[in-house]
């Protein structure tokens, strides 16, 4: 049987490290949102500071079926992620996105 040997760490030390996760988490968040408004806007005459997190694809930001599935091949190859096509239908906003395109590089 194989032992499994456990770190012994201080409760702070878990908390440290804890929070450096959570803020390692937001900062990728938010490259990742950063990134996504740049692709948005090849696609549509939108200036990206009115990208917001709750903007949704169709009714806010102006897109056509043909775009946003454009869009999300170049999603695809910037991100390094396999697109479900029938779970994208689920994307409605750009959050839905970048919690999306999050999971997929957890896998």
């Amino acid at each position: 049987m194989r032992r499994i040997q456990r770190q012994n760490i201080t409760k702070r030390e878990y908390q440290e490290r804890e929070l450096k996760s959570e803020i390692k988490k937001q900062e990728d968040y938010k490259d990742m949102f950063e990134d996504l408004k740049e692709i948005i806007c090849e696609y549509v005459d939108v200036a990206p500071e009115t990208i917001k997190e709750d903007s949704r694809f169709i009714e806010d930001l102006g897109f056509n079926s043909y775009d946003f599935m454009s869009m999300v091949g170049e999603i695809e190859e910037k991100f390094d992620v396999e697109v479900e096509e029938r779970e994208v239908v689920n994307v409605k906003t750009v959050k839905d996105a970048v919690d999306y395109i999050q999971s997929l590089q957890a896998e």
